[in-house]
């Protein structure tokens, strides 16, 4: 991928000396907020004095520009809001979560604000190592720009440093390790379905896995046809680009814990024969969102050196109405025998994770997620920033902690046994698709019929919040999110240090 990441620099230089084009102090609803960031009661009293000449309250997210008061020597100071933000929240268990995501959004809607070639330098309160690595990512998930395919030529980044009170090295290394993975997962949505296809993604991937010695395994077209991979073959064989399995493996020596996570890949989803409407298919290449997002969290996670055994399985298809493609009323045979009546060819993705998902149980992991873009059911019921999680309760439960102190938004759902019969068929094991109500809880139940009952399984559904079609906000910018990057490497985290049971 040829779209450049800013880096960030740890710096314990007070704010007021540092000569950078655009100084960034965070302002609460009671003024200039100091804590943790050395500004003297003189510089924080004439920032006050400015943000009441132009009016600016400090409500969160908000910005503006003002000329640098005297004794400092950056050129302008960026005042952005923290809302009802104080330092003290970041020390409650019960406000910590919601502050440190104050924080994230702050340092991500500065670097937004300010232009790319300017020199920036973060003077927001890192009053411990959490809050650190909270600016940290926020600032370079909210640096992030997609420009590959501009004819102009890039701007070269200005020097972006964060400012200290003490040494937080590791947190802010640890949050360029979590930034990278979110955005190489945005690089992988945004990339037009053109140039990036089951192949080539699977080389993408192999190539970023051999640069970690990480083992890597992809089973192409014809591989995937004499195994019995079913759900892949069906879904790719209407486009020339075959199918692809990619199995990415990180098994560090002291892992106490195997996580699996799979992914769906589908590099451009036509719908198939059952075609999308033209406006449907305009956001269409972001479809493979949830393989990208498994793979890069694997990344992460080895980057991280946690000490958690990690699986991606990531299942690679392009779904299009070629002269071969599935037809409704087929039959599949997925992966493991269970076979699936075709009766919507739009209802792929779960096709392809069902392949995945019984891979990945054959080696017995303590904890299987699935994450994929796949129902547009997500978006109706929880809109398109809270992505739904369905599973078995400890799983699920699990998910949802994490994805709340990673700051992506997601919310626990049921899955009813009343809609089982919904995809009762007479001539298979299941049918692919069922009755409207309940969409996205249906796809769920279907996901379940691939997973044991003695199975730890949480399956997030991110049809909204993996793509930004609107305008970009804090740290988020427009079309590739990078959810639920930072969700998996939460639930890795924890996984490294408890045993709790699922």
């Amino acid at each position: 991928m040829a779209n450049a990441l800013r880096a960030l620099t740890p710096n314990t230089t007070r704010p007021q000396d540092v000569p950078a084009d655009v100084l960034v102090v965070g302002f609460t609803e009671s003024g200039p907020e100091g804590s943790g960031t050395r500004l003297e009661a003189s510089q924080l009293l004439a920032l006050a004095d400015a943000a009441q000449a132009v009016g600016f309250t400090g409500s969160s997210m908000a910005t503006v520009m003002l000329p640098a008061p005297a004794g400092f020597k950056a050129r302008a100071v960026l005042l952005v809001g923290l809302g009802d933000f104080t330092a003290d929240l970041l020390e409650d268990a019960e406000t910590s979560e919601a502050a440190r995501e104050a924080l994230r959004r702050a340092a991500g809607t500065a670097l937004r604000t300010v232009e790319r070639r300017h020199s920036v330098a973060l003077a927001l309160p890192t009053t411990d190592d959490s809050a650190a690595e909270a600016v940290a990512t926020g600032a370079l998930l909210g640096a992030y720009t997609y420009d590959s395919y501009k004819s102009a030529s890039a701007t070269e980044p200005g020097a972006l440093t964060m400012l200290t009170v003490e040494d937080h090295g590791a947190a802010v290394r640890n949050a360029g390790f979590i930034a990278q993975a979110v955005n190489r997962t945005r690089d992988l949505v945004n990339q037009p379905p053109a140039d990036l296809y089951p192949e080539s993604m699977a080389q993408e991937f192999a190539t970023q896995a051999k640069e970690r010695r990480l083992k890597v395994t992809v089973i192409d077209d014809k591989a995937l046809r004499e195994r019995g991979f079913g759900g892949l073959t069906g879904v790719g064989q209407g486009s020339p680009r075959g199918p692809r399995l990619v199995k990415l493996e990180y098994s560090p020596k002291k892992a106490l814990k195997h996580m699996a996570l799979v992914g769906k890949g589908i590099t451009f989803d036509s719908g198939g024969l059952s075609l999308k409407p033209p406006a449907s298919m305009e956001e269409m290449k972001s479809d493979m969102a949830g393989a990208a997002a498994v793979g890069q969290a694997l990344f992460a996670i080895a980057d991280l050196q946690l000490p958690v055994r990690v699986t991606a399985w990531l299942a690679l298809a392009e779904n299009m109405p070629g002269g071969s493609a599935q037809r409704p009323s087929d039959v599949l045979k997925m992966y493991g025998g269970t076979t699936v009546e075709v009766t919507n060819t739009d209802a792929e993705g779960r096709l392809v994770l069902a392949d995945g998902l019984v891979a990945a149980q054959e080696e017995d992991p303590d904890l299987v997620i699935d994450v994929a873009t796949l129902t547009g059911a997500q978006i109706v019921a929880l809109g398109e920033r809270t992505s739904g999680v369905m599973g078995t309760t400890g799983a699920r439960n699990r998910v949802v902690l994490a994805g709340q102190a990673a700051g992506e938004p997601v919310w626990p759902m049921p899955l009813p046994e009343e809609l089982r019969r919904g995809l009762d068929s007479h001539t298979a094991d299941l049918k692919n698709a069922g009755p409207r109500p309940g969409g996205m809880l249906l796809a769920g139940v279907f996901l379940g019929e691939l997973v044991t009952s003695e199975q730890a399984w949480a399956h997030i559904d991110v049809a909204g919040p993996a793509f930004n079609g609107h305008g970009a906000w804090g740290y988020t910018p427009k079309e590739g999110t990078g959810v639920p990057v930072r969700t998996l490497i939460e639930v890795a985290r924890g996984l490294s240090t408890t045993d709790a049971e699922e």
